[in-house]
């Protein structure tokens, strides 16, 4: 059995039972856009985390301990990405990094936007052209250090 395995699992058990990340989210009391990347593998999860989401999805004791483990992040099949929507984010970051780069430069100095002091939210925005999506992320600013 592997992270993979209990990831499966999670999404087959949530299309079985035709759930809403954002109310697996709810019973577990943390957003729906961290809990859904918790359950995907890519977060840890601590043992009240863990003991909701084996509740929910049906996980035993071996399956629930996977998700309580350190994941290895970022663990897309392909470096460049296959599916359509995940490529629009690489083609995104392909065409916009170098102005993300320069106006966080800019405005904050040399540094980066953590992901790990990181939130992020997803939302539906209504239009008369055609419904939008919304995502918001916010990352704590880390300047590079001098010595």
């Amino acid at each position: 059995m592997s992270r993979l395995d209990v990831t499966e699992k999670i999404i087959a058990t949530k299309v079985s039972k035709g759930l809403k990340w954002a109310d697996v989210a709810e019973k577990v009391g943390l957003s729906k856009e961290w809990v859904t990347a918790a359950c995907l593998g890519q977060m840890t999860l601590n043992a009240e985390q863990a003991e909701v989401i084996a509740g929910i999805f049906g996980l035993c004791d071996e399956e629930k301990k996977w998700l309580m483990v350190v994941p290895y992040k970022g663990s897309l099949p392909t470096s460049v990405p296959t599916d359509p929507l995940i490529y629009r984010f690489h083609e995104l970051v392909s065409v916009y990094g170098t102005t993300f780069k320069e106006l966080i430069h800019e405005e904050f100095g040399d540094g980066i936007m953590s992901a790990i002091d990181f939130k992020m939210d997803l939302q539906r925005e209504p239009n008369p052209a055609g419904d939008r999506v919304s995502i918001t992320m916010s990352g704590k600013f880390l300047p590079y250090k001098t010595y």
